[in-house]
Protein backbone atom coordinates (compact mmCIF):
# COMPACT_ATOMS: atom_id res chain seq x y z
CA UNK A 1 0.00 0.00 0.00
CA UNK A 2 1.24 3.34 -0.64
CA UNK A 3 0.36 6.81 0.65
CA UNK A 4 -1.38 8.07 -1.60
CA UNK A 5 -4.03 4.62 -1.12
CA UNK A 6 -3.06 4.78 2.85
CA UNK A 7 -4.72 8.45 2.84
CA UNK A 8 -7.48 7.44 0.60
CA UNK A 9 -8.44 4.47 3.08
CA UNK A 10 -8.13 6.94 6.55
CA UNK A 11 -10.38 9.63 4.69
CA UNK A 12 -12.64 7.10 3.63
CA UNK A 13 -12.96 5.35 7.75
CA UNK A 14 -12.57 9.09 9.01
CA UNK A 15 -15.99 9.12 10.49
CA UNK A 16 -16.42 5.60 11.76
CA UNK A 17 -13.53 6.08 13.92
CA UNK A 18 -14.60 9.62 15.33
CA UNK A 19 -18.14 7.33 16.74
CA UNK A 20 -15.82 4.74 17.89
CA UNK A 21 -13.27 7.02 19.58
CA UNK A 22 -15.82 9.22 20.97
CA UNK A 23 -17.75 6.00 22.73
CA UNK A 24 -14.56 5.23 23.62
CA UNK A 25 -13.19 8.53 25.21
CA UNK A 26 -16.30 10.38 25.45
CA UNK A 27 -14.97 14.26 24.28
CA UNK A 28 -13.71 15.94 21.24
CA UNK A 29 -10.46 16.86 22.29
CA UNK A 30 -9.41 13.13 23.23
CA UNK A 31 -10.97 11.58 20.31
CA UNK A 32 -8.98 13.63 18.02
CA UNK A 33 -5.58 12.78 20.05
CA UNK A 34 -6.40 9.24 19.83
CA UNK A 35 -7.37 9.65 16.22
CA UNK A 36 -4.01 11.01 15.26
CA UNK A 37 -2.24 8.79 17.37
CA UNK A 38 -3.74 5.80 15.35
CA UNK A 39 -2.87 6.61 12.15
CA UNK A 40 0.58 8.24 12.85
CA UNK A 41 0.98 4.27 14.51
CA UNK A 42 -0.85 2.72 11.43
CA UNK A 43 1.52 4.97 9.07
CA UNK A 44 4.75 3.52 10.97
CA UNK A 45 3.74 0.15 11.47
CA UNK A 46 2.11 -0.07 7.43
CA UNK A 47 4.79 -2.98 6.51
CA UNK A 48 3.37 -5.09 9.01
CA UNK A 49 -0.41 -5.08 7.58
CA UNK A 50 -1.67 -8.18 6.29
CA UNK A 51 -3.18 -7.93 2.70
CA UNK A 52 -6.00 -10.27 3.39
CA UNK A 53 -6.83 -8.38 6.54
CA UNK A 54 -9.12 -5.27 5.95
CA UNK A 55 -7.45 -2.51 6.25
CA UNK A 56 -10.30 -0.31 8.50
CA UNK A 57 -10.79 -3.35 10.58
CA UNK A 58 -6.87 -3.06 11.25
CA UNK A 59 -7.15 0.64 11.89
CA UNK A 60 -10.06 0.06 14.19
CA UNK A 61 -7.78 -1.95 16.26
CA UNK A 62 -5.27 0.31 16.18
CA UNK A 63 -7.07 3.23 17.17
CA UNK A 64 -9.11 1.05 19.77
CA UNK A 65 -6.11 0.58 21.66
CA UNK A 66 -4.80 3.95 21.41
CA UNK A 67 -7.96 4.82 23.14
CA UNK A 68 -7.63 2.22 25.94
CA UNK A 69 -3.70 3.82 26.23
CA UNK A 70 -5.25 7.05 26.84
CA UNK A 71 -7.41 6.17 29.21
CA UNK A 72 -4.81 4.09 30.60
CA UNK A 73 -2.06 7.18 30.96
CA UNK A 74 -4.55 9.52 32.33
CA UNK A 75 -6.06 7.26 34.66
CA UNK A 76 -6.17 9.59 38.61
CA UNK A 77 -4.75 13.16 36.38
CA UNK A 78 -8.18 14.39 35.86
CA UNK A 79 -9.76 16.88 38.53
CA UNK A 80 -13.14 16.17 39.71
CA UNK A 81 -14.02 19.46 38.10
CA UNK A 82 -12.94 19.10 35.11
CA UNK A 83 -14.49 15.17 34.05
CA UNK A 84 -17.27 16.82 35.44
CA UNK A 85 -17.60 19.32 32.77
CA UNK A 86 -16.49 17.08 30.18
CA UNK A 87 -18.81 15.00 30.98
CA UNK A 88 -21.48 17.24 31.43
CA UNK A 89 -20.73 18.52 27.70
CA UNK A 90 -20.69 15.78 25.94
CA UNK A 91 -24.38 15.15 27.08
CA UNK A 92 -25.48 18.43 26.10
CA UNK A 93 -23.87 18.36 23.21
CA UNK A 94 -27.14 16.33 21.76
CA UNK A 95 -30.39 16.47 22.39
CA UNK A 96 -30.92 12.66 21.25
CA UNK A 97 -32.46 10.37 24.32
CA UNK A 98 -30.54 7.42 21.99
CA UNK A 99 -26.99 8.88 22.09
CA UNK A 100 -27.11 9.47 25.97
CA UNK A 101 -28.62 6.08 26.64
CA UNK A 102 -25.77 4.98 24.35
CA UNK A 103 -22.87 6.66 26.29
CA UNK A 104 -24.74 5.53 29.49
CA UNK A 105 -24.58 1.34 28.51
CA UNK A 106 -21.04 0.15 30.11
CA UNK A 107 -18.01 -0.27 28.00
CA UNK A 108 -18.57 -3.58 27.61
CA UNK A 109 -21.95 -3.45 26.02
CA UNK A 110 -21.06 0.34 24.25
CA UNK A 111 -18.37 -0.28 22.19
CA UNK A 112 -19.75 -3.67 20.39
CA UNK A 113 -22.88 -1.33 20.18
CA UNK A 114 -21.73 1.45 18.22
CA UNK A 115 -19.43 -0.95 16.05
CA UNK A 116 -22.45 -2.94 14.68
CA UNK A 117 -25.54 -0.53 14.88
CA UNK A 118 -23.41 3.03 14.13
CA UNK A 119 -20.67 1.92 11.88
CA UNK A 120 -22.17 -1.81 10.48
CA UNK A 121 -19.24 -4.04 10.91
CA UNK A 122 -19.77 -7.83 11.34
CA UNK A 123 -19.94 -9.81 14.44
CA UNK A 124 -16.87 -11.48 13.21
CA UNK A 125 -15.28 -8.24 12.34
CA UNK A 126 -15.89 -6.99 16.07
CA UNK A 127 -14.86 -10.15 17.01
CA UNK A 128 -11.38 -9.91 15.86
CA UNK A 129 -11.06 -6.35 16.48
CA UNK A 130 -11.44 -6.77 20.45
CA UNK A 131 -10.19 -9.96 21.05
CA UNK A 132 -13.05 -12.16 22.34
CA UNK A 133 -15.23 -15.11 20.55
CA UNK A 134 -17.99 -14.22 17.83
CA UNK A 135 -20.58 -15.51 20.61
CA UNK A 136 -19.52 -13.02 23.00
CA UNK A 137 -20.17 -10.44 20.94
CA UNK A 138 -23.58 -11.27 20.00
CA UNK A 139 -23.88 -11.78 24.01
CA UNK A 140 -23.16 -8.35 24.02
CA UNK A 141 -25.12 -6.43 21.33
CA UNK A 142 -27.93 -8.90 22.83
CA UNK A 143 -27.08 -7.22 26.22
CA UNK A 144 -26.87 -4.06 24.78
CA UNK A 145 -30.15 -3.94 23.11
CA UNK A 146 -32.01 -4.90 26.36
CA UNK A 147 -30.33 -2.53 28.50
CA UNK A 148 -31.02 0.47 25.50
CA UNK A 149 -34.65 -0.86 25.21
CA UNK A 150 -34.75 -0.31 29.48
CA UNK A 151 -33.21 3.04 29.31
CA UNK A 152 -35.28 3.79 26.36
CA UNK A 153 -38.75 2.86 27.73
CA UNK A 154 -37.93 3.26 31.49
CA UNK A 155 -36.09 6.88 31.72
CA UNK A 156 -36.67 8.50 29.01
CA UNK A 157 -40.32 7.68 28.82
CA UNK A 158 -40.51 5.91 25.60
CA UNK A 159 -43.59 3.43 24.94
CA UNK A 160 -43.13 -0.22 24.44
Amino acid sequence: MNKEQFTAEVLDAEKCLYHIARSILGNDADCADAMQSAILHAFEKLNTFRREACFKTWLTRILINECYQMIRTRKGQVSYEEYFRTHAQAYEETDSDVFRAVLELHENYRIPFVLFYVEGFSVKEISRMLKITQNAVKTRLYRGRNLMKAKLTGEYGYEK
